[in-house]
């Protein structure tokens, strides 16, 4: 009980820290060196105002100069890292390893935010992410293995990238050759259609660094499962509001299958 309540007391603290990480990051912001303070008056923050959770409740959501209504994503970013590090800590006890895969899905949550937000996914926290997820481990070979099974699922959505994104290159090509015309039929302007960011290839190789061979497909299924409501909800919109981010789906995949990881590999080996 008491490493389940360090974990989640730690959860909190590295959850504050992630919400100063999802807001600058893409405004190209520092995250060390600048001191927090309100996005909408500007004033810098007292050290009281920052207490991860307890500030939110205490302040009701507002912020104590302007009174300016302070996100809901702060609170339920706080909950959600103490989450992580609880369940984590759960299973493997306060533990290196354990810390390396919480930081781990620590930024992929911080890569879901960004992503759902700004349609944007940053190498910076991409490779972190891998870093920790091939470090997370116990032993020399449990590191060779997670590295081996990062560059594998890296490699196979790259070459997924390629063909598909080929494919859609080349449908277009052959649709606009229907409007070709004697003025224009030397020129081509088909873009390339990009069927897959690179973000989510880096994803992928976190993905089997953290779960190995047979529960990342699992969890690569899992996310197309859970993404297919809304593609089915976006499908009659415009194009861009069709522009799913699909690095949260991803990760939520991810740690659902890493939480049941031995029941979902009882049941592979029983059937399979």
């Amino acid at each position: 009980m008491i490493e389940l309540s360090i974990a989640f007391v730690f959860g909190l603290l590295f959850g504050s820290f992630l919400n100063v990480v999802i807001l600058r990051i893409p405004k190209e912001e520092s995250v060390v060196y600048e001191g927090s303070y309100c996005y909408s008056c500007n004033t810098k923050l007292k050290p009281w105002h920052n207490i991860p959770l307890i500030s939110w409740i205490f302040l009701a959501g507002k912020c104590s100069f302007c009174k300016a209504k302070i996100s809901i994503q702060y609170p339920l970013i706080e909950l959600s890292a103490a989450f992580i590090f609880t369940i984590i800590a759960s299973q493997y006890g306060l533990s290196l390893p354990s810390f390396l895969i919480a930081l781990s899905f620590l930024m992929l949550l911080a890569l879901s935010m960004i992503d759902f937000k700004y349609k944007m996914v940053p190498d910076s926290l991409n490779i972190l992410a891998i870093v920790f997820a091939i470090f997370g481990t116990w032993s020399i070979q449990g590191v060779i293995i997670n590295f081996q099974n990062a560059l594998l699922f890296a490699g196979g959505f790259t070459l997924l990238r390629f063909v598909f994104s080929y494919y859609l290159t080349s449908s277009a090509y052959k649709a606009g050759l229907k409007t070709k015309t004697s003025w224009n039929k030397h020129y081509d302007r088909t873009p390339l259609i990009e069927a897959m960011g690179e973000g989510d290839i880096m994803v992928a190789a976190t993905m089997g660094a953290l779960l190995g061979l047979k529960l990342t497909l699992v969890a690569i299924f899992l996310s197309a499962l859970l993404a297919l409501p809304v593609m089915l909800f976006v499908i009659k919109k415009s194009k861009e509001e069709q522009r799913v981010p699909f690095v949260p789906f991803l990760a939520l995949a991810t740690f659902i299958v890493f939480i049941y990881e031995s029941p979902i590999l009882a049941y592979i080996k029983a059937n399979y």
